[in-house]
């Protein structure tokens, strides 16, 4: 018989109130010291009043990151300098590898239900922050689901595997630090057991409570899981969260604003070629 080896809450952050952009009011988690290797940050943008975040992204760089951006209301238009534009709506997603670099807005649109979407920023390794930039979108109904057990998993990207057997594979396929993202709904009494080893594994609550292994997690906190081969969430009331799973770069982190890369001197030269008109030459 093959014995669980669950995987416990080893640390809880809270999101914090900030802000981006013209003006965004936002929910952001960030540690740019290594402790969510090969993750930087997550944003949640929600809210009912348009004031808060009709203002947007105006355009603005980057260098050495990918984001990951998902809509559950509202939406998002992305325009770059490569040419790119396009608008996701709830439930889609948007991936933007910047690579030694690019320059993009995101302005948002609203539906009945304001605006909620998430942006994830994941480090590049140190071999791939000069590569070319791109882009690709994702529509919702390209997104595979794992359903029963009063829960659902929506797979975005990379391979999610359910204690019974069943899996979901993600279309988005060229995350960095071999990513892994999922959306997960559960039910009042709701229950779902998934086999993953990966050495980085982290949920994000963003509604409701959620049981995490043996730890209760409430909305707005991000639970890093400890080493183990299984992810047991269930949840009394019903709740949502994110699940992100990947590979630590065990790289030295250098930031500043939009630019991630390895060294001061790394930044200084973005800095420099962003201010010459080179940054995404």
């Amino acid at each position: 018989m093959t014995t669980l080896s669950l995987r416990q809450v080893d640390h809880l952050q809270s999101s914090q109130p900030s802000q981006d952009g013209d003006g965004v009011k936002i929910k952001r988690i960030h540690d740019f010291g290594g402790g969510l290797d090969p993750f930087l940050m997550l944003d949640e943008l929600g809210s009912d009043r348009p004031n808060d975040y009709i203002g947007g992204f105006p355009p603005h760089p980057h260098r050495g990151i990918q984001t990951l951006t998902y809509v559950l209301h509202g939406g998002l238009t992305h325009e770059d300098h490569l040419g790119h534009s396009s608008t996701i709506n709830a439930g889609d997603a948007q991936w933007m590898h910047t690579g030694r670099g690019i320059i993009h807005s995101e302005m948002p649109l609203t539906d009945s239900h304001g605006l909620h979407a998430f942006q994830l920023w994941l480090n590049l390794a140190a071999s791939e922050k000069m590569s070319p930039a791109d882009y690709r979108d994702v529509r919702g109904g390209e997104m595979p689901r794992l359903a029963g057990g009063g829960a659902e998993l929506v797979a975005l990207g990379g391979r999610w595997n359910r204690d019974d057997g069943e899996t979901a594979e993600g279309p988005l396929d060229a995350l960095a630090g071999n990513g892994n993202v999922a959306h997960v709904r559960l039910e009042a009494g709701g229950e779902l057991t998934l086999h993953t080893d990966a050495p980085t594994l982290l949920a994000y609550v963003f509604e409701g409570k959620l049981a995490v292994g043996d730890a209760l997690v409430p909305a707005g906190h991000l639970a890093r899981l400890s080493a183990g081969d299984h992810l047991a969430l269930a949840s009394a009331t019903g709740g949502q969260a994110l699940l992100l799973a990947g590979t630590p770069h065990e790289e030295p982190v250098a930031h500043y604003g939009p630019f991630v890369m390895n060294s001061h001197a790394e930044l200084e030269q973005a800095l420099r070629d962003y201010r010459d008109g080179t940054l995404t030459d």
